[in-house]
């Protein structure tokens, strides 16, 4: 059984999701041992009623150090699911597990600081892209620059808006995140 940590800042939909593809099966052989969010959110409540062991550390002083204190020693994959914070040096140094993220892009393009949620799609109709899409990557200290593990795209329809969107987007990340968690967990298991 390999043990997941999910980092979130958000309402914790993808949270959700990966709960119930581990319940159902489609994520083989996981659970998720621990749920910390950076700042007061609706995905702790989440947690909370999915039984889930969850924590807060808010952003501060030792924001970094406090994280890396509350990850448990037998966490096999972080994975971040609209986690807000930007990972710095210091955490690398002292996390040499693997952590994923999912982005709401098709990267390299829309991706970096600043590129968040919205943000992103107002960007990609702004620039009148004709496809967006959601990328499951691996983290590195360069922000969204780590290798990709998967990307599906969707088409943007004439007349989108950033929700519109955003709601296709969202059903690829129930899509592609689980699948990229089970190749990780199978490639973990192999090693």
């Amino acid at each position: 059984m390999k043990n997941i940590c999910i980092l979130l800042s958000g309402s914790g939909t993808n949270l959700q999701n990966i709960a119930e593809c581990i319940s159902n099966g489609e994520i083989e052989n996981a659970e998720i041992n621990l749920v910390i969010a950076d700042r007061d959110c609706f995905g702790l409540e989440r947690a909370q009623n999915l039984g889930l062991k969850s924590v807060l550390i808010k952003k501060g002083k030792n924001f970094t150090e406090n994280l890396v204190n509350e990850i448990p020693e037998n966490i096999d994959l972080i994975v971040l699911a609209g986690f807000l914070s930007i990972l710095n040096k210091e955490f690398f140094t002292q996390i040499s597990i693997p952590i994923i993220n999912i982005h709401p892009s098709l990267l390299p393009k829309f991706g970096g600081k600043g590129m968040w949620g919205n943000h992103v799609h107002e960007a990609v109709i702004t620039e009148n892209a004709t496809e967006s899409g959601a990328t499951v990557h691996y983290v590195t200290e360069e922000v969204d620059a780590g290798n990709i593990i998967l990307q599906k795209s969707v088409q943007i329809s004439e007349g989108e808006t950033a929700e519109t969107l955003a709601e296709k987007i969202h059903k690829i990340e129930y899509e592609i995140f689980p699948q990229a968690i089970n190749l990780i967990l199978k490639k973990l298991q192999n090693t």
